[in-house]
């Protein structure tokens, strides 16, 4: 069923630009009171799921450090971590979503840089640029992570941080319609799992609708193994429920990862 003629990255930013026109939960941006407590120091980023990332997590000092946020548009964790005092640039697929960041940079005075591109093409960036990538769960967006963990790698300076978060697989084992509507758990998938590959355009558009965005499962081989390929070494990993979904009462949705590029 793969359509050869599909541009996933084209297709996942009209999507995504859709999304915020209709007030996405990933796409909803954060309060001037939110962007004023992290000035004072008291604040939060999300990387998986609605749990506040660790702090031990990012460095101890975020002044002066310069962060990539990864596809991770939407007016959320960019603006908080520049309000805390990073440098940051937000990466991000969609035009409208960084449209979010660049709305709360401008209502709350933030020095914010935003850059349109696909995940896995840094190439806009020169080795050794960050010295922290934060990649909330968005990788389910493109079809292959090799070269988002190579990317990664190598815009991080040595010693820098990768946070990432990712869906477990698992949850793409079960029938969206039976899971979704019913709340029933209906193993009907082969992992990995892929938009494209399982179900034609039209049986896509009937399902999900025409325009919602592409998904494509990986492997932990893929996620986990992916980033120690790369070069990174693992120094954390955590999980939460998928709290929309009917699998949370079984296992968890989401796992993270903190990994680091050997200094």
């Amino acid at each position: 069923m793969q359509d050869k003629d599909l541009d996933p990255v084209a297709h996942n930013r009209a999507a995504w630009d859709k999304y915020v026109l209709e007030g996405n939960e990933w796409s909803t941006p954060v309060s001037t009171e939110a962007v004023e407590r992290a000035r004072r120091g008291d604040w939060s980023v999300v990387l998986i799921g609605h749990e506040p990332v660790d702090r031990s997590w990012l460095p101890t000092e975020l002044t002066g450090k310069d962060v990539l946020c990864l596809a991770s548009g939407g007016g959320q964790q960019g603006p908080i971590l520049s309000a805390a005092g990073a440098r940051v640039t937000v990466f991000d697929n969609s035009p409208g979503q960084l449209g979010q960041d660049r709305t709360v940079a401008a209502r709350d005075g933030l020095d914010l840089r935003t850059v349109l591109g696909d995940m896995r093409d840094l190439g806009v960036f020169e080795d050794a640029t960050f010295d922290v990538v934060f990649h909330p769960v968005s990788n389910l967006f493109v079809p292959e992570l090799a070269a988002v963990w190579r990317e990664c790698f190598r815009v991080l300076r040595p010693g820098g941080t990768l946070l990432s978060g990712f869906l477990n697989p698992d949850v793409y084992l079960f029938d969206h319609e039976a899971l979704d509507e019913r709340g029933e758990l209906v193993v009907v998938h082969q992992l990995p799992y892929s938009d494209v590959t399982r179900y034609s355009a039209e049986e896509r558009a009937a399902k999900f609708g025409a325009d919602a965005a592409l998904e494509y499962s990986h492997t932990l081989t893929d996620q986990i193994g992916g980033q120690l390929a790369a070069g990174f070494v693992l120094t954390g990993f955590t999980e939460a429920p998928h709290q929309s979904n009917a699998s949370a009462r079984y296992m968890s949705g989401y796992f993270a990862t903190r990994a680091v590029k050997p200094g």
